[in-house]
C-alpha cells in the first residue's frame, strides 16, 4: 500500500508504518463510545468548598510556593482566530452594505469599546485616508472591516487570539498572551521569583510571538516585580494523521503525495510531557480578563492548587507505605477507601482481591499523573462534561468527555450528557512528578480509543481527518482526577470578537 516516496515522508515526519497501519485501522473499525456510569454532580464527583476550606487550601498553595518547587503555565495559543470574525467576514462577502444582522450592528454600536480601535482607526487613516468614525459617516463600513481583518491592515482575522488586543488600560492595551503574563505573575510565582509560562503556537506565528515577549517582558517584569521565563513550542510533525478518503484510503494530493493533517490539540499532551516542573497549569489562551477582575481568577487558581497539593501529598504518603513493606490490613483497607471516595475510582474486583494483590492494585492506581479541575455550573456554554466513566480495566473513575465520545443513541447516555450540571471550562492545574520527583512520561497515560473522525475537504474532494484523544480528555484518561466547582465569574472565554464587548472584558 505504501510506496517508496511514502516511506521516505514518513521518515521526514518521524511516523512509522506502525503508527500509520493504527491510524488506518482506526478510520476502518471508528472509536468505542465510552460507557458513563452518571454525570458528576455536587452530590457524586464534584467537590463543593466552604469557605473555610478554601482559605485552607490557598494557605497550602501559598506555603508550597516558598519551597523550592517549579511552576509553570502552559497555554495553548496556536489556533487562528478567523472563526472569532466569521460574522464579519460573512459581512464582508454579502451582497449590502451597511450593518444589517444583529452581530454586525453591535460590532459596529460598540467598536470604540474594542481595545483595538485606536490601532484600528491608525491603519484606517493610512489605507483610506479617514479614520473610522468618518467612514462610518459615509456608509463605507466594509473598509472599516476589511482594515481590521485583511494583511494590508491589522490582519486579525489570519492572526491568533495571542497576539489580538483584548483589553483597554490606561498605558495601552494589552494582548491576551500579556494577560497571561500578568496572571501568572499572581499565582504562579515560585520562590526564585521567576515565572514560568509555556505557550504552543503555530510555526508561521512563532516569531510574531517571541517578538512581542522580547518587547512586553521588561515592562511586565518591572510592573510584578517578577523574572519571566518564557518559552514555546510548535506541534510536532510525528503528531500529524493520515487523511483518508471516503472509502477509507490514504488520501493523495495532485501529486500523488499522502496528505496529512493536525492531529488536534491532543497532540499537545507531547509539548506537555517536555515541561521540567512540579506542577503546571493548563489555561486556554482567550480565558482571561483585565487586572481589575484578576481576584476572583487568581483566588480559585490558587484553590484548585492547594487541592492538588493536598492530593499529591496524601498519595505520597500511601505510596511511601506501601515502599516500606510495614503496612496493616487497616491501613490497606483506609487506602482502598481513599482510592473510592478521595479520588472517586470504583472497582467492583477489589472484594475478590487478597491483601497482596491489593497493594498491588492500590500502587498501580496512585502511580500516575494527577490533575485537579475547575467545574463550572452548566448555563448553556459549550464545552466538555465531567462525568463517571467506565475504563478500559473495568474500572470507574472521573473523566471529561465531549459529546463525540457518548453514544447519543442510548437514551441513558443522551440524558446524562444533556442534564449534566457541570461543564469543563479548561482550568487545570497537574502534578507530572512521581513520589520519586521523577517525571511521568505523560504519552503513556493517553487512552487512544478516545479520538474521533471528521469530514473535510481538499482541493474539491472529500477526506476524513483523524482526531486525537484531545488534551483534556482522552490524552489524560488514564490520571488521576479531581473535579472541583469553581464560580462561572472565572470562565470569559472569547469565542466572537464581540465577546469583547461583555462588561468582563471592559
Amino acid at each position: 500500500m505504501l510506496t517508496l516516496n511514502d516511506t521516505l515522508q514518513l521518515k521526514q515526519k518521524n511516523l512509522t508504518e506502525g503508527q500509520i497501519h493504527e491510524q488506518l485501522d482506526f478510520f476502518m473499525k471508528g472509536f468505542p463510545f465510552l460507557e458513563i456510569k452518571a454525570s458528576a454532580s455536587t452530590e457524586k464527583g464534584i467537590m463543593k468548598l466552604t469557605g473555610e476550606e478554601i482559605q485552607g487550601y490557598i494557605s497550602l498553595w501559598d506555603k508550597y510556593l516558598q519551597e523550592d518547587r517549579t511552576i509553570a503555565k502552559f497555554v495553548p495559543a496556536s489556533g487562528a482566530a478567523s472563526r472569532m470574525f466569521k460574522d464579519l467576514f460573512s459581512f464582508l462577502s454579502a451582497d449590502y452594505d451597511v450593518p444589517t444582522t444583529d452581530f454586525e450592528q453591535a460590532f459596529f454600536d460598540g467598536i470604540q469599546h474594542f481595545a483595538f480601535y485606536r490601532a484600528l482607526n491608525t491603519v484606517c487613516m493610512k489605507n483610506e485616508g479617514k479614520g473610522i468614525e468618518a467612514l462610518v459617516a459615509g456608509g463605507n463600513y466594509k473598509a472599516v472591516v476589511s482594515n481590521l481583518l485583511d494583511n494590508r491592515g491589522l490582519n486579525y482575522g489570519a492572526l491568533p487570539k495571542g497576539l489580538l488586543l483584548f483589553h483597554n488600560y490606561p498605558e495601552g492595551a494589552r494582548t491576551a498572551m500579556e494577560e497571561h503574563l500578568a496572571e501568572g505573575a499572581m499565582y504562579a510565582k515560585g520562590k526564585d521569583n521567576k515565572v514560568v509560562i509555556h505557550f504552543t503556537v503555530s510555526p508561521d506565528h512563532l516569531l510574531l510571538f517571541e517578538n512581542l515577549v522580547r518587547e512586553k517582558i521588561p515592562e511586565f517584569g518591572k510592573k510584578f516585580g517578577v523574572q519571566y521565563e518564557i518559552s514555546f513550542s510548535t506541534q510536532l510533525p510525528s503528531t500529524d494523521t493520515i487523511a483518508v478518503d471516503m472509502a477509507n484510503a490514504p488520501f493523495r494530493d495532485v501529486k500523488g503525495q499522502l496528505v496529512f493533517r493536525p492531529g488536534g490539540h491532543g497532540a499537545l499532551i507531547r509539548n506537555l510531557n517536555s515541561l521540567d516542573a512540579d506542577v503546571v497549569f493548563v489555561k486556554n489562551i482567550d480565558n482571561v480578563v483585565p487586572d481589575r477582575l484578576k481576584d476572583e481568577t487568581v483566588r480559585y487558581k490558587k484553590v484548585i492548587a492547594g487541592v492538588l497539593v493536598s492530593l499529591q501529598q496524601q498519595i505520597f504518603n500511601y505510596l511511601r507505605l506501601i515502599e516500606s513493606g510495614d503496612y496493616t490490613h487497616k491501613q490497606i483497607e483506609e487506602m482502598i477507601y481513599f482510592l473510592q471516595n478521595g479520588l472517586c475510582i470504583k472497582n467492583p474486583e477489589t472484594k475478590y482481591l487478597e491483601d497482596v494483590e491489593l497493594v498491588l492494585y492500590i500502587k498501580k492506581k496512585l502511580m500516575r499523573p494527577i490533575r485537579v479541575c475547575g467545574m463550572v455550573k452548566n448555563e448553556g456554554e459549550p464545552g466538555g462534561g465531567p462525568f463517571l466513566a467506565v475504563n478500559q480495566d473495568g474500572t470507574v473513575s472521573l473523566q471529561i468527555l465531549e459529546s463525540s465520545q457518548i453514544d447519543m443513541d442510548n437514551p441513558a447516555a443522551q440524558k446524562a450528557f444533556e442534564t449534566g450540571s457541570h461543564f469543563n471550562p479548561v482550568d487545570l492545574v497537574c502534578a507530572i512528578r512521581n513520589v520519586n520527583g521523577e517525571k511521568y512520561n505523560l504519552p503513556d497515560y493517553v487512552d487512544k480509543n478516545t479520538g474521533f473522525i471528521s469530514q473535510k475537504s481538499k482541493d474539491g474532494r472529500e477526506l476524513k481527518a483523524l482526531e486525537l484523544p484531545g488534551l483534556w480528555n482522552g490524552a489524560m484518561s488514564d490520571w488521576n482526577t479531581i473535579f472541583v466547582e469553581i464560580p462561572i465569574e472565572t470562565f470569559n472565554p472569547v469565542k466572537t470578537v464581540n465577546d469583547l464587548l461583555r462588561g468582563q472584558h471592559q
